[in-house]
């Protein structure tokens, strides 16, 4: 049977190192202030909304909430983004997306400063993951699949990683960092031929590639590691992208869906938040 990586053990560690750094920055008063801009009330956003507020609560951040209608009109969202990037209070900003249509995200995400980009919504944020050096921080999820090996006990140094999926938002980025912690990576997706094969080589699979049970028992083999960030909603049930009840009987470990990388997730968007916060304060002191 295999050890199941959940998300709660390594998000309660992570709150507690970040509840004491953010006590030192307050001793030196300053308060690590995300702002976080939701459009309309789509559900998934507002579950978000709540679940990064409530982690910001805990560790004592603060968080401004800032809510438009869906029909906002893009310029107006603008302004608003450029007045956070010029607000010394704001730390870090989370803008929800997708966004409506008739807005052109790109040109909306390009607005903020990478320096407040703490979930890579920019081209210098990503320029960033793949220079290894820059302003700006990964994307959150990709992170959190990085938190969970490392946190885990997992060796990554000269390990076999295959990613299922290419998105900006996972897929490459998660490849990059994987190479950057010296692991030997092959980066795959749906259209990819001899996929199961390829998996069974792994020493390390993250899956993120949307599409519910891809991974089968076919894709593993014993002592294998399974990040699964696919959250797939048929109604009633989510899913991840690996055949839980398939899989976690050969495997050495795996994340379950739902309760595994999500939570995570929220802790590394706060635990860049912070990062952002003592970076701001060591640059007022010179």
């Amino acid at each position: 049977m295999a050890e199941i990586l959940k998300g709660a053990p390594v998000a309660k560690a992570m709150a507690e190192e970040l509840a004491a750094r953010i006590q030192k920055l307050k001793e030196r008063g300053i308060t690590p202030k995300l702002a976080i801009i939701r459009l309309g009330s789509n559900p998934d956003d507002i579950y978000y909304e709540k679940s990064a507020t409530r982690f910001c609560e805990r560790v004592g951040a603060e968080v401004k909430s800032i809510v438009y209608p869906a029909d906002c009109e893009e310029t107006r969202l603008i302004r608003r983004i450029k007045r956070i990037n010029n607000d010394d209070s704001i730390h870090g900003c989370l803008l929800l997306r997708p966004l409506p249509k008739h807005i052109n995200e790109f040109r909306v995400s390009e607005a903020l400063c990478p320096e407040k980009d703490i979930d890579c919504l920019t081209v210098g944020s990503l320029g960033s993951v793949f220079a290894g050096k820059g302003a700006g921080f990964p994307p959150c999820t990709a992170q959190a699949v990085m938190e969970m090996l490392q946190r885990s006990g997992f060796e990554i140094q000269g390990k076999s990683a295959v990613v299922i999926g290419r998105s900006l938002v996972v897929g490459r980025p998660v490849a990059i960092m994987l190479q950057q912690e010296n692991a030997t990576v092959t980066m795959c997706h749906s259209k990819t031929e001899d996929l199961a094969e390829i998996c069974r080589r792994a020493d390390i699979i993250v899956s993120a590639a949307g599409q519910p049970r891809i991974v089968t028992k076919d894709f593993v083999r014993e002592g294998q590691v399974i990040i699964d960030v696919g959250i797939n909603s048929n109604g009633n049930y989510i899913s991840g992208d690996a055949d839980f009840d398939e899989v976690e009987p050969i495997v050495a470990a795996i994340t379950p869906v739902p309760g595994g990388i999500g939570v995570v997730t929220t802790a590394t968007l706060v635990k860049h938040l912070v990062d952002s916060a003592e970076s701001f304060s060591t640059k007022s002191k010179q």
